[in-house]
């Protein structure tokens, strides 16, 4: 069976719960909290020695670290993942906007908010990381007015690395509510088969 270290609050952990979930998979989600360094112990770094969760046991020594590459790794043939060569890439496409462009501003303030209580020394990094984190959204934003979903007009992992810290942005301080296309996007996607919330 499939295990899965990971903390629900956390979104990146979160987008393989929810994936795990509606593929029906069975797997044995073992709880592993980052920020109390259950991470940096030295059984989990032989695990992962970039001691970061979510981490995916396949098999016993088997390990795949990297939330996206593990929604690739479960997702691939199934309807989560398009078979089309195009229509693919494009899903790692918007999998890496996500890690690249979107993940580090906006995840990155909801940490600092929601679990370090934005204490005043980190006030500079959550400033200059407003910009980015809107101009991500906007990208978001602009495509979902033509399209309902990130990819060929289906729901798949594209759009499941996209929603686990996009419904959550308020929490670091970006505003959601200038942004229709998303918030109906947003809506669409909690009314997928088997949808589950995050833990809070």
């Amino acid at each position: 069976m499939l295990k899965v270290y990971g903390h629900l609050s956390s979104g990146n952990c979160y987008k393989v719960y929810l994936t795990l979930k509606q593929l029906h998979l069975p797997f044995q989600w073992i709880s592993t909290d980052a920020v109390t360094k259950e991470t940096r112990t030295p059984e989990f770094l032989a695990k992962n020695p970039n001691g970061k969760v979510p981490l995916l046991e396949i098999a016993p020594g088997q390990y795949l670290p990297e939330s996206n590459a593990i929604l690739h790794y479960l997702a691939e043939n199934t309807p989560l993942c398009p078979t089309d060569r195009y229509h693919h890439a494009q899903v790692l496409q918007w999998m890496f906007f996500e890690q690249y462009s979107h993940e580090p501003y906006i995840a990155t303030s909801r940490f600092v908010v929601r679990f370090l209580g934005a204490p005043e020394d980190r006030l500079p990094d959550l400033d200059r990381w407003v910009r980015p984190g809107y101009a991500a959204l906007d990208i978001m934003n602009q495509h979902l007015e033509d399209n309902d979903f990130f990819v060929a007009g289906r729901y798949s992992i594209a759009d499941i690395a996209l929603f686990a810290y996009t419904h959550v942005a308020e929490e670091g301080g970006f505003d959601l509510s200038r942004f229709a296309a998303i918030n109906a996007w947003i809506q669409r996607v909690q009314q997928q088969p088997d949808h589950v919330a995050m833990a809070w």
